[in-house]
């Protein structure tokens, strides 16, 4: 087994033991419920990334040169830019196809999420709130693309972005079965979550190599969470979570498509390679 092997396999064991027995124990053990942030903070959020320190700084000991932690953002404030509206472009799409096949008559009120507020303002906040946010979803970010995506299959950028995002969205698996998200169909709603991750894990993926920067994906991240999801379950209901979830998705998938046919997902900047594991250090006699 080579030590990038065994960092891959010890990565997964960690991220994955450690969120899902927070996740469980937070659930069947204290009653606690998934969709309360502070349970998500405390038992899930950071441990992709906890995992990934762990094994670059004792496993493989092959040290943080390709974490992204420089946010670069004067370098590539335009796709700052667009990590952060983005997701807004992708909702009002999402909302206007649920629109055009009669599966919503429009309702501007519906968002008037801050009562007495006009609607925009509460867009105007929800993009705020994205920002402070991101780093919790550097959280994921780290872990997953920043480390998992650059070590699976690292000579086939593709392959390796999509493993990743079927990975992800395992990952996630446990949310249908505790209560945070209930699927009528949990094997249909199971199976459209997880092309939605693959999807999204493409433009993740492209905005981490395309910046050099993981803070460009956590951006991403959050305002797919908070403003696309969001906007998109406040329109269609959140009753209707998978129906929600493909809306959501078909943006996403012409963006996908884009950054894979125009062969941007394998344009790797050079700061983003992988580092040599270092050997282990020879015991002393």
């Amino acid at each position: 087994m080579t030590t990038r092997t065994k960092g891959v396999l010890v990565f997964l064991l960690l991220a994955f033991g450690l969120s899902w027995a927070g996740m469980f124990i937070a659930r069947l053990g204290f009653g606690l419920s998934l969709v309360n942030p502070l349970v998500q903070l405390a038992g899930i959020a950071f441990t992709p990334a906890i995992a990934a320190f762990v094994v670059r700084k004792w496993v493989t000991r092959e040290g943080f040169a390709d974490t992204g932690m420089k946010p670069r953002i004067r370098q590539n404030i335009g796709l700052y830019l667009a990590a952060w509206l983005g997701p807004l472009a992708f909702a009002a799409i999402a909302i206007g196809i649920a629109v055009a096949v009669g599966m919503w008559e429009f309702d501007a009120s519906a968002f008037e999420l801050i009562p007495g507020q006009p609607a925009w303002v509460a867009i105007g906040a929800l993009l705020l709130v994205v920002i402070v946010l991101t780093p919790i979803y550097w959280g994921e970010e780290y872990g997953w693309t920043s480390y998992l995506r650059l070590r699976l299959f690292p000579e086939r950028p593709f392959v390796s972005t999509l493993a990743t995002g079927l990975i992800w969205a395992v990952w996630h698996y446990p949310l249908a079965f505790l209560g945070y998200i209930e699927f009528a169909n949990v094997a249909l709603g199971l199976a459209v979550w997880t092309v939605s991750f693959m999807f999204q894990e493409v433009i993740l993926t492209w905005f981490r190599m395309r910046s050099g920067s993981v803070w460009a994906a956590s951006l991403a991240h959050a305002g797919n969470n908070m403003v696309l999801a969001l906007l998109v379950g406040t329109a269609l209901g959140d009753d209707q979570p998978i129906t929600q979830t493909l809306i959501g998705t078909v943006p996403m998938v012409v963006l996908a498509l884009w950054i894979i046919l125009s062969g941007r997902l394998a344009a790797d900047r050079p700061e983003t390679a992988v580092p040599e594991p270092r050997p282990a250090l020879a015991a002393r006699s």
